[in-house]
């Protein structure tokens, strides 16, 4: 384990949100709102708890209302970058590369919804404390299965060993909750243009360099209007204090 605190993030906020209609039919999915704030500003309130400094986010669908919205922050330096043409999560990620330095950085997903409680290590900086690039490609945030509602229809993506490292199965203890940390060099000899990042995540599998951090707060899968307006109701029986989702 090292102090390697990433100073640097890139937040996926380009697709359609289909399943969320009709709320994104005007509306991106990021900018739709639980418990009274938008779930970018969430993402943002925590990339600048966790200390990040900069922050490049990828827009296509109503990229000009996620520009404007991304305009409005005065805490956070943010790069927008437009795709013409979707290059799904790997190929966003790695398009969006040309903007940070070449060092480990946070990977969001632009709707990721999650909430950190008092007295609870926050998600981002669990994940930056247990970061070792001496051992590890990429990072993943994990969430006990065992904790999601049955209606979430999640089986479990992971189990996870002692020291750490997880490994792929299907219904495994733990589900892939979005936030990762992400080593440039697992981008080298990867073709541009469109691709899934669950590529890259078996890349590092298959090297055995792929580890996880369990998050400790809560965390909500909202694929639906109904999911989302369960979790807005969930933001609102707790105090704010206990309920930003940074």
């Amino acid at each position: 384990m090292t102090a390697e605190k990433p100073q640097q993030a890139v937040v996926l906020a380009a697709g359609f949100g289909r399943r969320m209609m009709p709320l994104t039919e005007n509306r991106p999915k990021p900018l739709l709102e639980v418990g009274g704030r938008s779930i970018l500003d969430r993402i943002f309130d925590a990339l600048v708890a966790a200390g990040v400094k900069h922050a490049v986010v990828n827009m296509h669908y109503l990229a000009e209302q996620i520009a404007e919205h991304c305009a409005k922050r005065t805490d956070l330096q943010i790069t927008t970058v437009y795709e013409p043409d979707i290059l799904e999560t790997g190929g966003g990620t790695k398009n969006a590369m040309q903007f940070i330095d070449n060092q480990p950085f946070y990977v969001l997903n632009g709707d990721v919804i999650w909430q950190d409680f008092p007295g609870r290590v926050p998600a981002l900086d669990g994940l930056a404390e247990s970061w070792n690039s001496a051992q590890a490609d990429l990072l993943l945030m994990l969430y006990p299965r065992i904790k999601l509602p049955d209606s979430s229809g999640l089986k479990g993506d992971y189990d996870m060993d002692a020291d750490g490292k997880i490994h792929h199965r299907s219904g495994g203890e733990y589900v892939f909750s979005g936030p990762r940390i992400v080593a440039p060099h697992l981008f080298d000899d990867v073709p541009d243009g469109a691709f899934s990042f669950l590529d890259l995540f078996h890349k590092a599998e298959a090297a055995g360099r792929l580890y996880g951090f369990v998050h400790q707060g809560a965390w909500h899968h909202a694929g639906t209007p109904e999911d989302l307006a369960q979790i807005d109701a969930a933001y609102r029986r707790l105090p704010e204090q206990q309920s930003l989702a940074q």
